[in-house]
């Protein structure tokens, strides 16, 4: 169990309970300043769900009726799914998950992060931290961290866009002098959904998509912006002023493209120097089917991102909690497409890491051939690194 004041507003109160409809980019500041939220629609692997995970904050969802009558001091008991308005209620630590993989099992691991206290809390696990070889981080989970509107910034003229490039810049400056020396680290290029968008953009134009996740995002909405290659120049070029040679521990992912034509033709669009690392994150059942062609397009490592393989391949909204039973991380169709990502990048050459959330990694260890690494979130990375720690 945990207690704490409902916080119903926008704005940041540590240590609250942040009570609200859904969990939307606008909300981040909240979010992360927040002990547990309290919600009524989402699915467990949205994009804002998925930072209450990696910062291990725990995620209820009521109906959407009794939202209303959440207010002042309240006690979340986890385990049985259930709110106790008042202070009464006996309160303990939360529980966290324990699985029983080892360090090794995990190959060289990758941390998801959300912002710079997870490298912080990451590498205070010495010497367990140094098998985390590399971080990743989303741009848009920056942006937010760093209060930037990215549309608004992008849309503002060539003022604007070298303000945000040089902010992306000092971001990720802060990020590298937090690594060990072996580490690096991996920015997936800008995937913001317009559903997000609209949460964080004041005055640039944003679409009304009927369905988001399937819209104008990812390699599709780069592909079409010039002020976004303007924007990376200015953040590699900041880069390359201020770390030196240091420039090259950070590493640039494509996001959400379906085949070698499109990583090519973003590499050509954004003018990507070939002495930067471009990895392509495989997310769609068609980049399964043609990783052996974006490996052989020059792609520097590939991740496999789980959670939107699987809603593509069932057809289950990994937003939406009303299909939730239908969205099976450890389906047949899902496991077949992730061996076929994971065979092919051997077969290239090419390193190859697979995002698990904690409670699937012992299955997919004992179906999966061994990827190179695998993938976890913070607090999830943090139960395997404790172990055998004095």
């Amino acid at each position: 169990m945990l207690r704490g004041t409902c916080n119903r507003t926008r704005t940041p109160l540590e240590g609250s309970i942040l009570v609200a409809p859904g969990l939307d980019a606008g909300l981040y500041d909240a979010i992360v300043t927040a002990r547990a939220v309290v919600c009524s629609s989402g699915g467990l692997t949205g994009h804002m769900q998925s930072l209450c995970r990696g910062r291990g904050i725990p995620v209820l969802r009521v109906d959407q009726a009794d939202l209303a009558d959440l207010a002042g001091e309240v006690t979340l008991d986890l385990e049985s799914q259930s709110i106790v308005i008042g202070s009464n209620a006996r309160t303990e630590a939360s529980g966290s998950w324990v699985g029983s993989p080892s360090l090794d099992d995990l190959g060289s691991a990758c941390a998801v992060i959300a912002d710079l206290q997870d490298i912080h809390t990451i590498n205070s696990y010495s010497p367990n931290a140094e098998r985390v070889d590399c971080f990743f981080i989303r741009e848009e989970f920056l942006c937010l961290a760093a209060a930037l509107r990215p549309l608004d910034s992008l849309n503002g003229g060539p003022a604007d866009i070298a303000v945000y490039g040089q902010a992306v810049a000092d971001r990720l400056c802060t990020f590298v002098d937090a690594l060990l020396p072996d580490q690096r680290l991996v920015l997936r290029l800008l995937d913001l959904r317009s559903d997000h968008a609209a949460d964080i953009t004041e005055l640039a134009p944003v679409a009304v998509e009927p369905n988001p996740e399937l819209g104008l995002h990812g390699t599709r909405w780069l592909l079409g912006s010039t002020a976004y290659r303007d924007a990376l120049h200015a953040v590699l070029g900041s880069l390359r002023n201020r770390l030196g040679e240091d420039a090259g521990r950070v590493h640039l992912s494509v996001p959400f493209l379906n085949d070698e034509r499109e990583f090519a033709q973003l590499r050509t669009h954004l003018e990507v120097p070939w002495d930067v690392p471009l990895s392509a994150f495989i997310e769609t059942p068609a980049a399964v089917h043609a990783t052996a062609a974006i490996c052989a397009e020059g792609a520097s490592e590939l991740f496999v991102g789980t959670k939107d393989l699987v809603q593509f391949y069932l057809a289950a909204d990994r937003t939406n909690h009303l299909v939730a039973d239908s969205y099976q991380p450890r389906h047949p169709a899902v496991l077949d497409g992730v061996r076929r990502v994971v065979e092919s990048a051997h077969a290239a050459g090419t390193p190859v890491r697979v995002f698990a959330l904690g409670a699937d990694l012992v299955h997919y260890l004992e179906r999966l051939p061994t990827p190179d690494g695998f993938m976890m979130c913070t607090a999830e990375l943090q139960q395997v690194l404790l172990q055998g720690q004095p």
